[in-house]
């Protein structure tokens, strides 16, 4: 038996690795397009992978993935974050959880997963063929045929696992052609924010560590760190919110008002309340050089000229109408989106071939039994934090399983194709 596994990415060498652990008389051959696998784990997180997370904090799934919780509910009951730990613990890569609930390898080098993945693959008996650009898969109907970008080789294989990644345009799904397969169309997903106000972009560097943030004239809302940057502003609130807003926002043209209430979950009346607080306590001290808790010096004047206030008023001068801008201005201020800028590195995707077409438990195509679907090639996609790795893991756990378990019990030398 041969399946073949189209990309070598998270998801392709993990589920590879284990198929060759669970079937070691079947040959597994991962074909990939570039000249090396694993190369966009190797630059995740800024070249330190964080390979997932704690989930500590995270109270529905939707949180965590906008698309596709229903999905990774039941992937994550058959390979968790814990599993997930463990699994690179004992292929040689201890961990290390941080504050925020992110796990990177203890070395904080991403070339210990992609070491401990290959490991795995070589060990497993995978092979991997770099510079094999899939350009069809045809269903054949008791196997599948794979053409190649520029070489006329031609492969068939009992079964096919794709697991591309996500594509910035539709033509990243052209291999699927002809397998009438529904797709979503790809946006962009987790990108920071061109801001069209040149005054808070002089406060680049400034980092607020819990604001709320929003889209006006919508539902999108995001908590967290905020970073104020030279083109506008970027940090953990605000690839939430684009994670969140992808579709509203690409169908926007990347325009529209950002909401920002500087003191995190307050609502207008508490940020009342600790104007208020401030004008009793320092009533002689210049407003300006007293900010509130959380609040840069740089960034609360800034606040207060965006409130219409002067630099040499005092506290006991702000009056019920000075407090109100104020207020107004810590609770929603707001400023025009422009565009987008793309996130370091690192680039995802909310689209891909539809959730409709698989079943959710193995991943096989409805229509085509032995074509399963991994990682972000789905419309899955989730928020910056080792959320999308993990996906990764737990949905090439998902499919290996599922193969597994339909062959025979010889070793692998032959499966049943069966629908799911």
């Amino acid at each position: 038996m041969r399946i073949a596994v189209v990309g070598a990415g998270a998801a392709g060498c993990f589920c590879a690795a284990a198929l060759g652990r669970r079937l070691p008389g079947a040959e597994v051959v991962v074909f990939e397009g570039g000249r090396k696998p694993l190369a966009k784990v190797a630059i995740t997180g800024g070249g330190r992978c964080n390979f997932t997370n704690t989930f500590e904090g995270i109270d529905r799934l939707e949180e965590a993935y906008p698309r596709g919780a229903r999905l990774m509910k039941r992937a994550l009951m058959r390979f968790s974050q814990e599993d997930t730990r463990l699994w690179f613990e004992r292929e040689g890569v201890p961990s290390v959880v941080m504050d925020d609930g992110c796990v990177f390898p203890q070395s904080q080098d991403a070339m210990d997963i992609v070491r401990a993945l290959e490991r795995a693959m070589r060990a497993a008996g995978v092979k991997v063929r770099c510079g094999h650009r899939v350009s069809s898969i045809k269903d054949l109907g008791d196997r599948f045929r794979i053409s190649f970008e520029g070489l006329e080789e031609t492969l068939e294989a009992d079964k096919v696992v794709v697991t591309t990644g996500g594509s910035p345009t539709p033509a990243g799904l052209s291999m699927l052609a002809g397998l009438d397969l529904e797709t979503v169309a790809p946006v962009p997903s987790l990108f920071t924010f061109n801001i069209g106000d040149e005054a808070l972009k002089t406060l680049m560097g400034t980092v607020v560590t819990d604001a709320l943030l929003g889209l006006a004239g919508t539902g999108f809302k995001a908590q967290g760190a905020l970073l104020v940057t030279d083109w506008g502003v970027s940090g953990p609130a605000v690839l939430k919110l684009s994670s969140y807003a992808a579709r509203h926002l690409s169908e926007n043209g990347y325009k529209g008002t950002l909401n920002i209430s500087w003191l995190g979950t307050a609502n207008e009346g508490e940020c009342m309340a600790a104007v208020k607080e401030m004008a009793s306590s320092e009533p002689r001290k210049l407003l300006v050089s007293t900010a509130p808790e959380g609040l840069s010096g740089r960034l609360w004047r800034h606040l207060a000229a965006r409130a219409g206030l002067r630099d040499d008023l005092r506290w006991a001068e702000l009056g019920q109408r000075g407090a109100a801008r104020l207020t107004a201005t810590l609770a929603c201020d707001a400023y025009p989106i422009t565009g987008r800028c793309r996130f370091k590195d690192e680039f995802v995707t909310c689209g891909g071939i539809s959730l409709s077409e698989v079943s959710l438990n193995t991943l096989e195509s409805k229509k085509h039994p032995g074509l399963h679907f991994a990682g972000e090639v789905l419309d899955v996609d989730a928020i910056t934090g080792g959320f999308n790795l993990q996906a990764a893991w737990s949905m090439a756990y998902a499919v290996a399983e599922a193969i597994s378990s339909t062959c025979n019990g010889d070793g692998g030398g032959a499966c049943r194709r069966i629908s799911s």
